[in-house]
């Protein structure tokens, strides 16, 4: 098996959303592109003949360029900050898409789809998409509950695909002219009235599909550009626009789930990627391998330290036959020493009382004092809180530990931070 048949090939379904997705009897324009550039299969059938997306196929929903209206508007600062369709981001800006649109607009603006421009700058004017939500919902569910998960909705027209190109489409006696105005998607009919007021540049392309290409070219008085229906879908496929946005980016992230899933199996039982499997099992024996061997290795080195331990007390302290705390029977012995010979060990009350009394504050005197087993108890300390943290900061590298109980202050000795 070469290298390149191991490569992952992404194919797309492009289905063109029908006007009426409820109706069983509707047909649906579809193309098949193997890489998102070529056209495959194309033709118009029922919902229930569409072809099949399997393992490594995308399907992309396509909404009619009459479908959508586009507008441009200004966010207020900070709208468009990092990860605005996250959390509750998403809300509050459609709230104030419906607050800028709502004059512009003539349905209400709760009946209609909103979608923003691809990675809009923050502070600059963007291009808002909008089309009816019902009938959007409606027909991406229809191809949903047929198999067909959508994992892009594209516009069949975008700003950032037509670079200044006037198409014509449709048929003779529905013949419609699409071309960019101002950064905007502009949808009329091809009329003669229509095409004196566009007055397109002769410099710029001018394409037109078969159906209406001599009509086209008798009413602009010039040849246009053959461009086939199915070509020009796949052609929508360049654009980065994706009108899944706001509250179908929760169903658009389940069928990526479905997407991923499939692929999953795909990868798991298909042949082709047996060589791939073969390849991925070895480097999770080898990761595997590795890891035990360093963990043996720390496992090791961790007993060594140990044992060393272990042996510098039992040569230090002969009379310790067994070891259960090296760090803490260290300590013990160490203090018994120390009392044994008369000196002062760190948990006598003298040597706390020492170094208490060289870190408190001026004047602190307390009108009570008991010491038992290593804990100093102070009572009557009137300290302020601040002071009582700052003081127990300054004894901790001391070795000590200070709070504060009630009325009194209570001084322990531990370890040294």
């Amino acid at each position: 098996m070469s290298a390149t048949s191991l490569q992952p090939r992404m194919s797309h379904l492009i289905v063109t959303l029908s006007s009426e997705p409820l109706d069983p009897a509707g047909l649906y324009d579809y193309v098949a592109s193997p890489d998102a550039s070529t056209v495959g299969a194309h033709s118009s059938v029922p919902l229930s003949l569409l072809p099949k997306a399997g393992p490594g196929t995308e399907v992309v929903a396509l909404v009619p360029a009459q479908r959508l209206s586009w507008f441009q508007v200004q966010l207020p600062k900070g709208m468009l900050g990092r990860g605005f369709f996250q959390e509750n981001g998403a809300p509050r800006l459609r709230a104030v898409l419906e607050g800028l649109l709502e004059d512009r607009l003539l349905d209400e603006t709760a009946q209609l789809h909103f979608a923003l421009e691809p990675d809009p700058a923050a502070d600059a004017p963007v291009w808002v998409a909008a089309c009816d939500r019902a009938w959007l919902r409606a027909a991406l569910q229809a191809l949903e509950q047929s198999g067909r998960a959508v994992g892009r909705v594209v516009p069949e027209f975008a700003p950032d695909v037509l670079d200044n190109t006037l198409y014509v489409m449709g048929e003779p006696d529905d013949a419609r002219m699409v071309f960019t105005e101002s950064g905007a998607v502009v949808v009329w009919p091809l009329t003669a009235a229509a095409v004196a007021l566009v007055n397109w540049p002769e410099s710029s392309p001018l394409q037109a599909e078969p159906a209406v290409a001599a009509l086209a070219e008798q009413l602009f008085n010039r040849s246009v550009s053959i461009e086939q229906l199915a070509q020009r879908r796949v052609q929508a496929l360049q654009s980065a626009w994706d009108l899944a946005q706001f509250d179908l980016v929760n169903s658009n992230s389940a069928r990526t789930w479905k997407q991923l899933s499939a692929g999953w199996t795909d990868f798991v039982r298909s042949p082709r990627w047996r060589a791939a499997r073969f390849a991925a099992l070895a480097l999770v024996l080898v990761n595997l391998a590795g890891l035990n061997a360093w963990a043996w290795k720390e496992k090791s080195q961790l007993q060594a330290k140990r044992v060393a331990v272990r042996e510098v007390l039992t040569s230090t302290f002969p009379k310790v036959q067994v070891v259960v705390d090296a760090p803490a029977q260290m300590a013990k012995e160490m203090a018994a020493m120390q009392q044994a010979s008369g000196e002062a060990s760190v948990r006598d009350m003298e040597t706390i009382m020492s170094v208490f009394g060289a870190l408190a504050p001026a004047n602190t005197a307390p009108s009570a004092i008991d010491f038992v087993a290593g804990e100093l108890r102070l009572k009557g300390v009137q300290l302020s809180p601040a002071d009582v943290a700052a003081l127990s900061f300054k004894l901790q590298p001391q070795g000590y530990g200070l709070t504060a109980e009630g009325d009194s202050l209570v001084i322990r000795q531990g370890v040294a931070r």
